[in-house]
Order: C-alpha cells, then structure tokens, then sequence
C-alpha cells in the first residue's frame, strides 16, 4: 500500500515580521508555543516576502510564481486573475486527494482550489475591543477540521491569521504583557506626534488607539501582544490535531504575507514601502521523523519558494511537471546547495510605487511615481554598515546605485521576454491623494 501523504497546516499569518517572534532572537519571548515547533523542525533564517502587499504575496505563496508569472502587484488585483492553466496549491491538493479548508480570506474566488472557505471578524475599533482574532478563527478553523480528520482522506487546513495586522487590540491579559505604564500619561514625550501629523493614516491609526495616546512604544508593544496571543490560540490548533491523533501525521508550516513597519520610517503600523521590516517573515517547517529538529538554515528563500518546497517534500507527484519560478528548499535544508540567489527584485504598491534590488550588501529603491511620505526618487542603503536604513547614500555611491539599476533593469527585461507578459506594475498609479478614514474602509479594501 503506498504511504499516504501527510496532512498540511499552514499558518500564513498576515503582517508577521520575524524579527519580533522569539526564535528569531527578539528580546521579548513573544512566541513560547511556535518557537517550540521550530525547535523540533527546521527554521529559515532569511526568509523574504519580495512582493508588498498581501495579494501578491499570498499569490506567489499559493502558485510559486513571481510577480511577473502572477501579475498581480498591488492590493486590488485590477480585474487580474491567477492564470486559470496555472493550479493552485489547493488545486495541486485536490489532484492528490486531499480534502482542503481555507479560512481568512472569505469565499472561494480569487484564492481558488480549496473545498471549503470561512472568514471570521478581525477589524474592530478601540470602543469595540477587545479583538479576539485568533478565537474567531479557531471558531471556524476547529469544526473543519474536525470535519477533514475525520474523512479518512489527508488534509489541507489554511489559515490567514490577522492578528499582526493593524488594529492591535489583544484581549488581557495579553494586552497588558509587554506593557504596563499609562501610555497618554501627558508627562510623556508626545512621540506619536508624527502619527497624527500623517493625514493619510491618521484617521485609521486615532480609531483603535488609546484617545490622548502619547507613546509609540505602547503600540509596538500591544504589536507583540498580538503575536503572544495569537501564539497561544495557534497552541489550540497543535492541542487539537494531537488530540485527534494526527500530529505526527501533519506537516506544519508558519509563514506570513509580508512583516509590518512599526516605528521605522514613517510607515507607521502598515506594510507599504521596500524597508526591511515589510519585506522580513519567518518560515519554519515542522513534520515529526521527517524533518530534522532544531535546523536552521541560513540561504535566502521567497514566497515563491515555497509552493515547489511542499510539492517536493510532501510528495505531490503530478505537480512535479508545472513551471515554478521558485525553487524547492529542501536542498538547502540537506545542505546540497548554499542558496540559489543573492540578490533579488522587490515591489511595493499598496501606498507607493516602488520598486528595488537587494543584495547582501546593498539596497536600491526607486520610486516610479512620487509618493506621500515625500521620500527621494532614489534611495540606496548599505545593508551591513546600516541595517536599520537610516541613511541614504546615493549622493555618495552613485556608481553602486547605477550598478544595481542596471542589475534590476536586465533581470527585468529577461523576465519578460521569459514570462510574454507585460511588467505588471507599470499599469498601476497610486498618486499621492489616498486616504484610510476608518476600519470599515480599510475591512472594504482588504475584501476580494
């Protein structure tokens, strides 16, 4: 009898930056329960999302394609669609067998392919906290897969956790853990002046803050809150597939959309922008006798990575012949090859229009329109003597910035010769007119 698959939890969290879980070395023990899986599994240091927002980034995650093989670049997909002869990782799923539950993104539609589809509340306002994300979720995500445990059949469960996600508003006591002070105490440096100066977010930010606010570390604190308590509701969803006797039956994966910029830049709360807090997320892999535990593997990896990484390791056979424009990871984790690139191609457009090249060293960003944080139309950055990016040195190192537009511009042209595709994000503008007024508009243009 031929060994049956395993079964897939995928934790594609939204607005996740690594570097404040734990087991990525943050100060704050932010994530107990998911720095226990990555002990017992593998964990991927340099992990990027290349492609700002949260449509491109799920759809590289979900087709191993990159933006030019997706075409989608911005947060509203303009009428795109993932190509229909290009399956999707529940389509590949349904192929092999697998019964398949998606929650997060509401109905069936631009995410394709699973059998089933839930959503849950995830945006409230200061007057209607606390936001009990996660528990919203394991109020959906738990009778499914029940349901699909059940089955016989093995199973798919994929889960969009938007907790990281603005609004910030975890339930006590986790609320209360990063942070203990009174955060609009008016002895306090009014450091969220710069918040309220921004027009564009202003509106948003004020609706689920605490009123008289003065202290942006309470926010970026209330930030790692969230991670904590959605920490603990993903504990649930590990204490129910044991319960069901399928733990070493499932490969589980923690990944994210995108990170979050929190204090940096003027970015505030959001995932716009190319700075390194948007572009970092975790990737740990964690399937009993068959991953090594406690590995940490320390290439370069994409989204677009992972989907021929999951075909490989999870045995998916007939989707072995489709054309990914990522590559399987599972080479670097046996130590067979160093990483497969150096540097690569990133897009920003939500707010901004972007687009730049990073190598180890250095960072280029050029921006194709001019956006409403006023930055310069050229930014380079040294990665080692400046990993915060806090100093633009293009007037000083201008060979390097042409060197690096000219690596950019030839990856671009040999992507579209490759792809017979137009360059997806010179058909967009974003103008510097946009304004977020409140939750109900920012829950509006999150909806597909």
């Amino acid at each position: 009898m031929a060994k049956r698959r395993p079964n897939l939890l995928m934790l594609a969290v939204d607005s996740l930056r690594r570097d404040h879980l734990s087991m990525y070395g943050y100060h704050r023990v932010s994530s107990p329960h998911l720095d226990q899986l990555a002990r017992g599994g593998v964990l991927f240091e340099n992990m990027f999302s290349a492609y700002i927002p949260t449509t491109p980034g799920y759809s590289s995650l979900l087709t191993g394609r990159d933006v030019f093989g997706t075409q989608i670049v911005g947060l509203s997909p303009q009428g795109r669609n993932l190509d229909a002869d290009h399956p999707t990782l529940g389509e590949v799923l349904h192929d092999h067998g697998y019964v398949s539950a998606c929650a997060g993104f509401g109905g069936p539609g631009f995410y394709r392919g699973f059998d089933q589809y839930a959503d849950y509340e995830a945006w409230l306002s200061w007057a209607d906290r606390p936001a009990r994300k996660a528990e919203n979720l394991n109020q959906k995500a738990l009778p499914m897969l029940e349901e699909m445990a059940a089955s016989g059949q093995p199973w798919c469960l994929f889960l969009r956790h938007m907790d990281p996600h603005a609004p910030y508003l975890a339930p006590p006591p986790f609320d209360s853990a990063f942070y203990s002070g009174d955060p609009c105490d008016p002895n306090l440096p009014d450091t969220m002046g710069p918040v309220r100066e921004f027009k564009p977010f202003r509106d948003f930010h004020l609706s689920w803050l605490p009123p008289g606010i003065r202290d942006i570390k309470y926010v970026v604190a209330q930030y790692d809150s969230e991670l904590a308590y959605m920490d603990a509701c993903i504990a649930r969803l590990f204490a129910r597939i044991r319960e069901l006797g399928q733990w070493e039956e499932t490969l589980v994966v923690l990944t994210a959309d995108h990170g979050e910029t929190l204090d940096e830049h003027g970015c505030y709360f959001d995932h716009h922008g190319t700075y390194e807090p948007t572009l970092v997320v975790p990737l740990v892999l964690h399937w009993p006798g068959h991953l090594p535990e406690g590995k940490r593997v320390q290439g370069i990896g994409l989204l677009e990575d992972i989907m021929p990484t999951l075909v490989e390791l999870m045995g998916l056979e007939k989707a072995k012949k489709l054309r990914y424009d990522g590559k399987s990871l599972m080479p670097m984790l046996r130590g067979e090859v160093a990483q497969y690139r150096s540097e690569f191609y990133v897009t920003e457009c939500t707010w901004q229009r972007k687009r730049c090249w990073r190598t180890p060293e250095w960072k280029l960003i050029v921006a194709l329109e001019p956006d409403f944080h006023h930055k310069p139309p050229l930014e380079l950055y040294n990665l080692v003597t400046d990993p915060r990016e806090l100093h633009n040195v293009v007037e000083q190192e201008p060979q390097v910035a042409k060197h690096l537009k000219q690596r950019m511009q030839a990856w671009i042209k040999r992507r579209l010769a490759e792809t017979g595709k137009p360059d997806p994000i010179l058909t967009y503008r974003i103008g510097v007119d946009k304004y977020i007024g409140s939750i109900a508009t920012a829950k509006k243009l999150q909806a597909r």
